[in-house]
């Protein structure tokens, strides 16, 4: 008797409408130094050169993001002589200081921080490895300005290479991963374009891979900080190469074996004491530049200078702004994000769908704020509706301070939810039926 029922019912469900789950409105919670040497790098080119010394507003994005941080206060900030810095906290992308952080301006060698970030990536990829031997080219050899004197058929590993170009600001050295990762200098300078872009760096536009003085090869304070916090919490064992004070590499050529010695152009990693790196630059028209990063206490920071009149400034100001943003920030981090309700699902084969929240949330306060009067408050969207991918946002955490919101994280679905068919309702009566 029961089979025969189960029939007729079966019978009656495929000349039935499938009516959609009814949709509920919004879920809305709350959860309660010292002075620099001269002795540093030099960039030459056909021009004469001076030696170098050596979402929303307020959202926290994932690690090609940031945070965008509101009016920073410069004038109650540090003083800094350089034309153009900006002070990042790196984790949260937070801005916690800037000054002409926009204006278009040669980057000398703190170009090879791109540089740098495509090697990590070919590394990471696959494509290439540390103990790959690489091989200089006739061009690559010709690069002059800062070097280690590679000469044409000289072969070194790609981890020597990083520690010439990371520790001595190597151009010859950039110019020979460029050719060994894509054959050849300008289809690698046309992905670290490409790698600009896609982090959100609006003015930066990339002429070549060593930073020497062209035409158009310009970029801001605010899109090295973008490319370096992209560098260093990405692929954090830059630090090991970042943080070399000295080192000897080995020069195999016909001419015989030849020891050459490599002293990083960043004093920094010398003289300030919570330095990490990260790379230096100067050429007659980028003046002198640094992109420095340090961290103390868990927290770490990314300074960046531009066009200081001389390297001593250049180091000076790093300092100051280092310092400024270790005495004045206090960080709230989440170690997990919190849990979150399953979600109401319509037209679902499930009626909800467990969610989370995509990443714990990160915020640095300056104003002296108590962090923990932070509040949360979770809004899911009013129409969630099958099918539903695993990843697919429904939502935002929101983090308020005092009232005022000070950044969010997207709500994602945790598992996937197909929509509803015909066949897959009729299934689901009849199981209960007979049950």
């Amino acid at each position: 008797m029961k089979q025969i029922l189960a029939a007729i019912l079966s019978a009656l469900l495929c000349v039935q409408p499938v009516f959609a789950m009814p949709v509920k409105e919004p879920v809305l919670y709350t959860d309660a130094q010292g002075e620099a040497e001269d002795n540093d790098e030099t960039q030459k080119n056909s021009n004469t050169q001076e030696p170098a010394e050596g979402q929303e507003a307020a959202d926290t994005k994932d690690s090609a993001g940031g945070q965008t941080a509101g009016s920073t206060g410069n004038e109650a900030g540090p003083q800094v002589g350089a034309p153009s810095a900006i002070l990042m906290e790196a984790s949260t992308g937070q801005i916690i200081y800037e000054k002409d952080a926009d204006e278009q301006r040669p980057p000398a060698s703190v170009t090879k921080i791109m540089t740098l970030l495509l090697i990590f990536d070919a590394l990471d990829s696959g494509k290439i490895s540390l103990k790959d031997e690489v091989s200089t080219s006739e061009y690559a050899a010709s690069m002059g300005g800062s070097q280690v004197f590679l000469e044409p058929g000289e072969t070194q590993t790609v981890d020597t290479m990083i520690k010439c170009i990371a520790v001595a600001s190597a151009n010859d050295a950039c110019v020979a991963m460029a050719e060994y990762i894509c054959g050849n200098e300008e289809e690698f300078v046309k992905q670290m374009n490409q790698r600009a872009k896609g982090l959100g760096m609006e003015n930066t536009h990339f002429v070549n891979c060593n930073g020497l003085d062209t035409d158009g090869h310009l970029t801001t304070a605010r899109d090295i900080a973008l490319m370096s916090r992209e560098l260093i919490t990405t692929y954090p064992q830059i630090h090991d190469y970042s943080m070399i004070w000295m080192e000897n590499i080995t020069h195999t050529t016909k001419k015989g074996t030849t020891e050459f010695g490599l002293t990083n152009t960043n004093k920094l990693v010398r003289q300030y004491e919570y330095a990490t790196g990260l790379k230096t630059g100067s050429t007659d028209k980028a003046k002198y530049c640094v992109s420095a990063t340090a961290k103390k206490d868990g927290m770490e920071l990314i300074a960046v200078i531009m066009a200081a009149p001389d390297h001593k400034q250049r180091f000076t100001d790093a300092t100051t702004l280092l310092n400024y943003g270790f005495g004045k920030c206090n960080k709230y981090e989440e170690e997990k994000a919190k849990s979150i309700q399953p979600a109401k699902v319509s037209r679902g084969v499930a009626e909800t769908v467990k969610v989370r929240q995509k990443t714990p949330f990160a915020y640095v306060d300056i104003t002296g704020a108590d962090l923990k009067t932070i509040e949360r408050k979770v809004a899911l969207n009013k129409k969630i509706k099958a099918p539903v991918k695993k990843g697919d946002k429904v939502g935002k955490a929101k983090y308020f301070l005092s009232g005022k919101e000070i950044g969010s994280i997207d709500i994602v679905a945790a598992e996937s939810v197909d929509e509803i068919s015909y066949k897959s309702a009729m299934g689901d009566t009849v199981k209960k039926f007979l049950l």
